[in-house]
């Protein structure tokens, strides 16, 4: 059973009022937004999806010389209460959802017993955010200097060595499980309640590798307290150009890539979801903006929003045949 106690643990209002010399701008659909837009944002405040939510969202606010009440509810994997109060919204443009792909992945690929609804239908993509990909990050007490030295070593080792995760479900268990399938490997699973005190047991030597974003990983292996071995990505990232790709590292065509996203509920009005999209696409054109989310090894892919569901409805393919070629267990 889904937990349906919400977590309201940052109810604020990101734009208090319209300033004086905010002009209404063109391009919106009639008289919208005639009235506060709630943005659900899929997380506790402080997270990944908090933060770029906030970011993208206070600067769209400003932009419009609008008031947008961002309100945090965070229960079970991505914030599944968050998924399920916007998808009962009125479909009207005035409740909106920032959520990323471990909670649509999720959502759409675990069968939830009293689910009344099919995510690729009942959410519309609005605007994506941000693109980015995680990092492998390894202890300093596995014996292997590069990622083919690793793989060499989990080979020699099977079903000894472990990985954690954020949690079961989550885009870095999934991620090690494609890992696991493509190379060969044989790797326990250690799923903890989110990546942070994952991290700390791997500087301790209780975890031996994980997937983590760039901001996760790189603060303590440039300290010296693990190493980072390879991003997931299809290409080296410009923020970690000295890493190399796991495709270009033993695994030809392995790729994952994490986002960040607003969708809202089916039926809202095409030209209101338009609007949005070119509203988040200047915001993610401000250099300040590029700047923050280059920090993070994110991209801001400026991506329509068929774009965007191609993206959405593509990875929650990909992760549906996985689990229908292993059994993976995502519950």
């Amino acid at each position: 059973m889904v937990n349906k106690t919400r977590c309201l643990l940052g109810l604020i209002t990101l734009c208090c009022a319209i300033p004086a010399h905010a002009q209404k701008p063109g391009g919106l659909p009639g008289n919208f937004p005639a009235r506060p837009v709630r943005v659900i944002i899929g997380s506790s405040p402080g997270g990944g999806t908090d933060i770029i939510a906030r970011l993208i969202i206070t600067r769209l606010a400003e932009r419009w010389g609008h008031t947008f009440v961002a309100e945090n509810m965070a229960s079970g994997i991505g914030g599944v209460v968050a998924m399920d109060v916007a998808v009962k919204a009125p479909a009207d443009g005035y409740t909106q959802l920032v959520s990323s792909n471990s909670a649509v992945v999720n959502a759409a690929v675990v069968s939830r017993a009293n689910a009344a609804y099919d995510v690729r239908t009942a959410l519309v993509p609005i605007a994506q955010f941000t693109s980015q990909p995680y990092v492998l990050g390894v202890s300093n007490d596995v014996p292997a200097a590069n990622f083919k030295e690793l793989l060499a070593y989990v080979k020699a080792h099977p079903g000894t060595v472990n990985y954690a995760s954020g949690g079961i479900g989550t885009a870095a268990h999934i991620g090690m499980e494609e890992l696991k399938r493509s190379a060969g490997l044989d790797m326990l699973h250690i799923p903890y309640k989110g990546i942070g005190p994952a991290i700390v047991d791997m500087m301790g030597g209780r975890v031996q590798m994980l997937f983590g974003g760039v901001l996760s990983v790189m603060p303590p292996s440039r300290a010296g307290k693990i190493k980072a071995m390879a991003v997931t990505s299809a290409k080296r990232s410009s923020l970690l150009p000295d890493l190399p790709t796991i495709a270009e590292s033993g695994v030809p065509g392995f790729e994952m890539t994490g986002w960040y996203g607003l969708l809202g509920p089916a039926g809202i009005p095409a030209p209101i979801i338009a609007a949005v999209n070119r509203g988040v696409q200047d915001v993610l054109r401000m250099p300040e903006v590029q700047q923050k989310l280059a920090a993070d090894g994110a991209d801001a892919p400026l991506a329509n929003p068929e774009q965007f569901r191609e993206t959405m409805l593509s990875e929650i393919d990909r992760v549906s045949k996985l689990v229908k070629e292993t059994g993976l267990k995502l519950e």
